[in-house]
């Protein structure tokens, strides 16, 4: 170990030139001038030696190469750009058009490179096609999220982007998103095309609405629904040509509670030609998509029928109001020999909220290590902003996911429900706001799902009495802790 020592000009012989001279030996000459012991010193010395040297291999420590056959595609509506290593090719980066024999030719010249991983960008659904025939020609394909990617340096390009989707994937600093095996791709479009058709249904009876507003019809104000039973026959009555009030108000229910009277006056109204077209059209659009849900609801059955795992039925648990826009199949029971457990014995989950669950999941959850994992996916869980130590922020991220709109929805259905999780959601909304408290009971739901899904188990509820005792038990275990703390004791007192 030695010390390095800068001669100035004042020696002409030793001037600009450096001498070695041992650590130990400045340190004794030093040693009295510097009010230290040696040993300090030397600890000292070694002590900032070892810490360079950890930094100095840390930064020299390269990136590992992971995925030496990898490429990164540039997703585009007319043309995609394919980039392999610069090794396999005299022109490494390629243009293929979008169109199926370019792609054909796109995933030869991928095989004839040696390519095995794939990475491309979520753009729209340009994607799909290309992943599903690379997928199917056996390559390792990951759907990267382009927000991860944005950020290269330099001119924005095609090229510069595949380029930078290759680097990034060779060194393993890429993860491809979640996606479910092609069976429950195929149920997952279906339920998606179903819930477009709803909304498209709901238009129409917003037209139609419309027009009877325009004619002063005021059927709504006495008829909770004007596409039920009564609603529908009236509207019918009068596209066929009806106009008498009291001949109308006889096709309704009888469980009406509006008299007879009363549903005569609001049928009074102008009837005028271009409004009763637009009523006309109007419910023409609703029967349609009417028979598209039929047919949409058959395409369901028979693709639940594929994912069936089990022959058992569902055991028999309490009534529940069927929903309205529910398929006309036993569709409790579908779902229940797809993935073996019962998920409308959650409370507040009903079928149509357990169909989009697992049309947008599916029943195997070995993609997620835990329920963290899952929750995280839907973006149910809190966020981890933290700077310096510092938690920034919490909140959860936004994200477009379906499972984590319908879980919402049905937290928000438990604002009434007598049991140990509408107890908990009536508490978190004590606590909290209103959002916060629905994304928190969604996240509830969300862990109990994966549980069920993962262990096999039947969810079983202990009521809202047991919640409440359990929730008191900690309370007073609280108190108790918190008092022993300042020396106190608490007593309780003796119900009168």
């Amino acid at each position: 170990m030695g010390c390095v020592i800068d001669i100035g000009e004042s020696s002409r012989e030793l001037a600009g030139s450096r001498v070695v001279i041992p650590f130990e030996r400045v340190i004794k000459t030093t040693q009295p001038l510097l009010g230290v012991t040696f040993h300090n010193l030397m600890m000292e010395h070694a002590m900032t030696q070892r810490k360079q040297r950890t930094v100095s291999s840390s930064r020299a420590a390269p990136l590992a190469l992971t995925h030496p056959n990898a490429a990164g595609i540039d997703i585009g509506s007319a043309s995609h750009f394919v980039a392999v290593p610069p090794d396999r090719d005299d022109e490494p980066v390629r243009e293929f058009r979008s169109f199926t024999g370019e792609l054909e030719r796109l995933a030869d010249w991928l095989a004839e490179c040696g390519v095995d991983t794939v990475a491309m960008e979520s753009t729209g659904v340009y994607w799909i096609a290309l992943f599903e025939l690379l997928d199917a020609r056996g390559f390792t394909v990951l759907l990267v999220n382009a927000r991860h990617v944005k950020n290269v340096s330099g001119r924005k390009s095609d090229v510069l982007d595949c380029q930078w989707l290759q680097q990034l994937m060779s060194y393993g600093l890429l993860r491809g998103a979640f996606r479910p095996g092609d069976a429950v791709c195929a149920l997952r479009a279906l339920v998606r095309q179903r819930a477009t058709i709803l909304r498209t249904q709901s238009r129409a009876v917003q037209h139609m609405q419309k027009a009877l507003v325009q004619m002063n019809i005021q059927l709504a104000t006495v008829i909770a629904d004007v596409v039920g039973a009564s609603g529908q026959a009236i509207l019918r009555a009068i596209v066929a040509g009806e106009r008498d009030g009291h001949t109308l108000a006889a096709l309704c229910d009888v469980r009406v509670k509006a008299s007879a009277d009363e549903i005569a006056a609001s049928l009074q109204g102008h009837w005028r030609a271009e409004h009763l077209f637009a009523l006309k059209q109007a419910l023409a659009a609703f029967d349609f998509c009417g028979t598209q849900l039929a047919e949409c609801d058959a395409e369901i059955e028979a693709q639940l029928a594929v994912l069936q795992a089990t022959e058992a039925e569902p055991a028999k648990g309490k009534k529940r109001s069927k929903a309205r826009n529910a398929p006309k199949f036993d569709l409790r029971t579908r779902l229940f020999k797809m993935c073996g457990v019962d998920l409308t014995r959650i409370d507040g989950i009903d079928v149509t909220t357990a169909l989009v669950v697992m049309s947008e999941v599916g029943a195997n959850m070995s993609k997620f290590p835990d329920d963290k994992h899952f929750a995280s996916w839907l973006g149910l869980c809190p966020g981890t902003k933290i700077t310096g130590g510092k938690v920034m922020s919490g909140k959860t991220a936004r994200v477009a996911n379906r499972a984590a709109q319908a879980l919402k929805l049905a937290a928000a259905a438990l604002r009434t429900s007598q049991s140990a999780l509408g107890a908990y959601y009536r508490r978190l909304c004590a606590r909290m706001d209103k959002p916060k408290a629905v994304t928190a009971a969604a996240h509830k739901l969300a862990r109990l799902i994966y549980a069920m899904l993962t262990k096999g188990e039947e969810y079983t509820d202990r009521g809202q009495a047991y919640y409440e005792e359990r929730y008191r038990q900690r309370v007073v275990a609280n108190l108790n802790r918190r008092a022993q703390q300042l020396g106190l004791q608490v007593v309780p007192i003796a119900p009168a």
